[in-house]
């Protein structure tokens, strides 16, 4: 069960990264819109309802909640260059995925958001001074986060959420 949770293994946060490490994940962010669409490529609404495991999200759930985190993530991005250590807000990540955007909606939707939203972040990561990346936010469940911790954390969480669909198709042969 542990493999079907974690396909690429549990997150290791890494609160200061070196250059070569901070580029190859924001070129993570930059392939992630690419590898997710591959990922469903074809994939029909029967599939796209699928739990990826037993009790998870479906595919549709998890598509949608990529664009969710990716969302986040954005904002929370800008608000730490720009603000003194802010406060962000938690999202209940259930809860979205119970809502009838992430159940029903089709997945163009998501897709689209992701591309364009990468293609922006990923822009704005890459102009961000080094230094910068030293900064910091405060999520109120999970303490202080600086924003290289915060980059590790996205870059895992798109493979995290594109290996489970991935993984599922191998599993059922689709």
């Amino acid at each position: 069960m542990e493999e079907l949770r974690y396909p690429i293994g549990t997150f290791q946060r890494q609160d200061s990264l070196d250059e070569e490490t901070r580029a190859n994940f924001i070129a993570v962010l930059e392939a992630a819109p690419v590898k997710l669409s591959e990922a469903v490529s074809d994939l029909t609404n029967e599939q796209l309802d699928t739990p990826y495991r037993p009790d998870g999200w479906t595919v549709r759930q998890v598509v949608h909640h990529l664009a969710d985190a990716n969302l986040n993530f954005f904002f929370r991005t800008k608000l730490a260059l720009t603000e003194t250590e802010p406060v962000v807000k938690p999202f209940d990540e259930e809860g979205w995925a119970e809502l009838p955007d992430s159940k029903v909606l089709p997945i163009d939707a998501s897709l689209a958001l992701i591309e364009q939203l990468n293609r922006r972040l990923v822009f704005l990561l890459r102009s961000t001074p080094v230094a910068d990346f030293a900064r910091t936010y405060r999520h109120p469940v999970n303490g202080v986060w600086t924003l290289d911790a915060a980059l590790s954390f996205a870059a895992w969480h798109n493979l995290h959420h594109t290996a489970h669909i991935t993984t599922l198709r191998e599993r059922k042969n689709w």
